[in-house]
């Protein structure tokens, strides 16, 4: 479930967990303050565990013609 940040009409900002199909907050459930949402950067890619590696790709075809063509 999404994270979403949103701004307070005094400028602090909390953070809700809403489904993607929910509308956005018009008020804090806290304060009862008119919030917006806030657009942010995003958490990114978390990769967690020991990594990669070149069995965890579906198309080993892709790499053995590659590997052809040096």
């Amino acid at each position: 479930m999404p994270t979403y940040e949103y701004q307070r009409e005094d400028g602090t900002t909390f953070e809700v967990q809403q489904s993607i199909k929910d509308e956005p907050l018009e008020r804090c459930p806290e304060t009862g303050q008119k919030v917006k949402r806030v657009i942010t950067g995003g958490g990114g890619v978390v990769y967690k565990g020991n990594g990669f590696y070149i069995t965890d790709y579906k198309n080993k075809g892709k790499k053995q013609a590659a590997d052809t063509n040096k």
